[in-house]
């Protein structure tokens, strides 16, 4: 299995050619899960890539659908794969959904955030600030496990075959001193050196932008490389987030993604202003309010 063939994403083109093998044999998930003794909630979770299917359970389901041995085979295949650990599968107890699992598989990612630095490129100081400040709950060891999560994920910028990575931020992003002033200054020039990473695109929306299409909120844009594994997008909250998946939402988002990148700064001016910023950074300024009104 290669590195862009994550177990989750496997899964998910599993649950998507099961139903499709399915609904061209005009079968029922309640026939489904009566062949094979389960419950019809296991057959649609199954479908929906929530659950992973033995390759037996795969084989009997190819039976019923009557598909050919070169289908069968190959979807056989992909059930095994699917039931493959990733390398987050240790840090499962940190993490609330599958959004790790098919940035793994993604050829390149779209994003746009609004409060923080994206994951991928955080410095661990940063990422220890940031999550200790938005989970006041977490104890030291579930911190220690989400950063490490973290900071392994920023391999996939570095590996043989990187994926492709275009940010969009705010510029309250960069203007914010998450950590303090060392970490985020620290925060910065780590920013800069990945901007210039031939992979790697960062772009600023500056204030004077005033209001933006961004401003619904923050979300990013999953693409992969194999035509069966379709684009997603995740729209994060405090408690997880939400995939969206439909051809008319993905769309939607590309053209908001589209239209905050024409409003951002250029790539090479983003960069200056970052570098301005970690020289004379907005939170050292004189001129800003602070305290109470």
């Amino acid at each position: 299995m290669n590195q862009h063939r994550s177990p989750t994403i496997r899964r998910r083109r599993l649950g998507v050619e099961l139903r499709r093998h399915r609904e061209a044999a005009r079968v029922t998930i309640d026939m489904v899960a009566e062949r094979l003794g389960c419950s019809p909630s296991k057959v649609s979770r199954i479908e929906t890539g929530h659950t992973s299917a033995t390759p037996q359970d795969v084989q009997a389901m190819m039976d019923i659908y009557g598909v050919t041995d070169d289908v069968k085979q190959e979807l056989v295949q992909i059930a095994r794969e699917a039931r493959q650990k990733g390398w987050w599968h240790p840090f499962s107890t940190v993490l609330s959904g599958a959004y790790v699992g098919l940035e793994a598989a993604a050829r390149s990612v779209r994003t746009y955030e609004s409060q923080v630095v994206p994951g991928l490129l955080q410095t661990e100081e940063y990422a220890i600030a940031m999550i200790r400040a938005a989970r006041p709950g977490d104890s030291d060891q579930e911190i220690e496990r989400r950063v490490r999560v973290r900071m392994e994920r920023q391999s996939l910028l570095i590996q043989d075959d990187p994926i492709d990575l275009w940010v969009v931020l705010d510029e309250a992003v960069v203007s914010r001193p998450v950590g303090g002033d060392q970490v985020m200054r620290d925060q910065l020039a780590s920013l800069i050196t990945a901007a210039r990473l031939p992979n790697v695109t960062v772009q600023i929306v500056p204030f004077a932008a005033g209001a933006h299409a961004g401003m619904d909120g923050t979300f990013a844009i999953l693409e992969f490389e194999e035509e069966g594994d379709a684009d997603v997008v995740f729209t994060e909250n405090a408690t997880g987030g939400l995939f969206l998946e439909k051809a008319e939402e993905l769309s939607k988002y590309i053209f908001i993604f589209d239209t905050i990148r024409t409003t951002a700064l250029p790539p090479g001016e983003s960069i200056e202003m970052i570098q301005m910023l970690a020289e004379e950074p907005l939170w050292k300024s004189k001129r800003r309010v602070s305290g109470s009104i």
